[in-house]
């Protein structure tokens, strides 16, 4: 029977639990995130199908992302209606499509108090005692007795929608310092009424929202509490006061769960932990919330990205449920593979944020680097593939993430497929950003990739150049041309326009990222890194060359080093672990001169100019597409798809996504 091998595999984790009368089917839960993928505030489409395919592929529970309850609750652009009973009809379609599928759906309702985002909203901050916002440069408001109630009812309100829409309960959002954490936390309430002061009246309006949406919703209703750990804070609830908390409202069964996160307003980057951060990062609270409850389930979150990390902290009894939501965005059917056994066939996220939080920081609707079809899968059916038609021969020339995700995807859909790789590898330059420090899960998905081309059977064929004669002689009905980029080896530098070739490349001793990390040049002691791009390709290698002893000097024209990885919340963390290594940052500076010896350096803000002695010089600039093989088959009479850097050079999820695409049309 499919799923009993798997079942003592995962014995936890496949376990049925009881949440106030409503039967899990086992212990993974889809949590609550900002998709961002609402139109004019209603429910779309894009969402339905996105949650939809997280419910075919096995989680127990879902809770659909944050509903503002309020005017002065919106913070991103795609947030919902706040007021309205407009997007109860719309959200009917999201729960009904859930539990077509066995799974339980709740939503998530939030206010972020103080830590508002007027871009957005319009509508000033509210609090408990009028302090700043951390989310931007605003401040806020003290609430008064009447704001605090309507506040109060805006909540019940809105979980009032959510019964009527068909969710089977809410979670209050209560973590991160958002509005009811502030009422918790005596640094940001010093209030002297009966809202502020003792335990009893800081928990007061938590307790009267959850006590209102019992009444008005009912007994089968389903309460969620979400918290976080915040140890490294003073100013934040301590986990002796978070417990001290939550046995509060676990004495009178005013909550059915608690879900306890990492992070907070105050350490924005341990909320979505990137892979500088360990594993399992929320069973510790969850673990001593455990020994205080009588009523409520607890729930372990943060960076719990599989299978393997939820058994650990479900046998522990840290918690009674796990909460994979990255783990499930890069593969929504996470929770079937492991139940059926399968569980090295679950593609990993990669714990980078580029994507799902990179572009919900930006506004965007969220995608994953690894699954192009997140938030598309309306259109592509998810993880699911058509058959095609009529089956072809299909030959991919590179082996890059481009490469493999056409192969893969072709394979899927039944054709006859043939990966040709030049070198003896797979993974072109993105096997290179795997070896960069603690990013060894990009060399996890390779592998993957590699496991799913055997079981398909596709042909890889390995230290195979392909030209343009020996791409005709194949014979193939269709040829996707994956051929990737070259460095430049020109140093030319955006910010210094005027020099098409970097003065002094000539002397050599001046190498590309690739060459780093590939281990073709040999650097001596002292090591300048021209970072262009402010991500891991430039930040990465500098790390790299730094751990192995070499003395670094980053040079960036941006503001700061990492620029684009704020997107990701791993700036910050990056630089602490640069700084720590004894790497020197030289921000807003090009390179006017190589002497062989150094660089002549120029600043942008005032136009000095200083010489930095050095070895050797390495350039992370943009790399030229190497569509040599693709310029030369403009005469052919198969079909030709130039994909990923041989199209233009650009991050690996543009390179999935035009794998995953290409082979969709196949």
């Amino acid at each position: 029977m499919p799923g009993t091998e798997a079942g003592r595999s995962f014995p936890r984790v496949f376990s049925p639990i009881d949440l106030r009368g409503h039967t899990l089917r086992n212990r993974i839960v889809f949590g609550a995130h900002t998709a961002n993928m609402a139109v004019d505030g209603l429910p779309t489409e894009r969402h339905v199908a996105y949650y939809e395919e997280r419910a075919i592929g096995g989680a127990a529970m879902l809770v659909i992302e944050p509903m503002p309850v309020h005017a002065a609750a919106v913070l991103t652009r795609g947030n919902f209606r706040h007021s309205s009973d407009d997007v109860i009809p719309h959200f009917s379609k999201i729960t009904d499509a859930v539990h077509d599928h066995g799974a339980v759906i709740l939503q998530q309702l939030y206010h972020v108090g103080q830590h508002g985002d007027a871009d957005n909203s319009y509508h000033p901050n509210w609090s408990p005692s009028g302090l700043p916002s951390y989310h931007d440069s605003d401040g806020s408001h003290a609430m008064i007795e009447a704001e605090i109630w309507e506040t109060i009812e805006a909540f019940v309100q809105a979980a009032r929608r959510c019964h009527e829409a068909g969710f089977d309960g809410v979670e209050i959002f209560a973590a991160y310092h958002a509005l009811v954490d502030q009422f918790w936390t005596p640094w940001s309430n010093t209030r002297d009424d009966r809202w502020g002061g003792s335990l009893e009246n800081r928990t007061r309006f938590s307790r009267e929202i959850v006590t209102g949406i019992r009444k008005v919703c009912g007994e089968d209703f389903v309460i969620g509490l979400a918290i976080n750990d915040e140890p490294d804070f003073d100013v934040a609830l301590s986990r002796e006061a978070l417990s001290e908390i939550v046995a509060r409202h676990d004495r009178e069964a005013l909550v059915d769960y608690v879900t306890c996160g990492t992070g907070s307003y105050f350490d924005f980057y341990k909320l979505m932990p990137t892979f500088l951060y360990p594993e399992k990062l929320g069973g510790d609270l969850a673990g001593t919330l455990k020994g205080v409850v009588k009523h409520a389930l607890i729930t372990a979150e943060s960076h719990i990205r599989t299978p393997e990390n939820a058994e650990s902290v479900l046998s522990s009894e840290q918690a009674d449920l796990v909460s994979i939501v990255r783990g499930q965005i890069a593969d929504p059917h996470l929770a079937n593979k492991a139940r059926e056994g399968r569980p090295e066939d679950i593609r990993g996220c990669l714990s980078c944020n580029q994507m799902c939080w990179g572009r919900r920081s930006r506004d965007y609707w969220i995608s994953c680097l690894v699954n192009p079809s997140v938030g598309r899968e309306w259109e592509w059916g998810g993880d699911r593939f058509t058959p095609a038609e009529t089956p072809k021969r299909v030959l991919v020339v590179g082996g890059g993430v481009a490469g493999l995700e056409a192969a893969r995807v072709a394979a899927e859909r039944g054709h006859q497929v043939t990966l040709a790789e030049a070198s003896n590898r797979l993974g072109g330059q993105f096997r290179l950003a795997g070896m960069q420090p603690r990013r060894a899960q990009i060399l996890d998905l390779i592998d993957w990739y590699e496991r799913q081309l055997t079981q398909l059977q596709v042909q890889i064929r390995y230290d195979t150049y392909m030209d343009a004669d020996d791409v005709r002689a194949f014979g193939a009905d269709e040829v996707v041309t994956a051929t990737g980029s070259l460095p430049d080896g020109l140093g030319f530098q955006k910010a210094l326009p005027h020099l098409s070739v970097l003065p002094g490349i000539e002397r050599g001793r001046v190498w590309s990222a690739e060459d780093v990390m590939g281990r073709a040049a040999r650097l001596g002691d002292r090591v300048i890194v021209y970072d262009e791009g402010g991500n891991w390709r430039g930040c990465g290698t500098a790390w790299a060359i730094a751990e192995g002893g070499k003395q670094v000097t980053l040079v960036t024209p941006d503001p700061l080093v990492g620029k684009e990885l704020q997107r990701t919340a791993a700036d910050y963390p990056l630089r602490q672990r640069l700084a720590q290594l004894g790497v020197q940052f030289m921000c807003e500076y090009g390179i006017l001169d190589w002497t062989g010896e150094g660089a002549h350096l120029v600043s942008f803000l005032d136009g000095s100019e200083q010489t930095v002695a050095a070895d050797d010089l390495v350039m992370a600039v943009p790399n030229r597409a190497e569509d040599s093989v693709a310029r030369a088959l403009d005469d052919v009479d198969f079909s030709l798809h130039v994909i990923g850097d041989a199209a233009a050079p650009r991050q690996a999820p543009y390179a999935i996504y035009d794998g995953r695409n290409v082979g969709l049309r196949l």
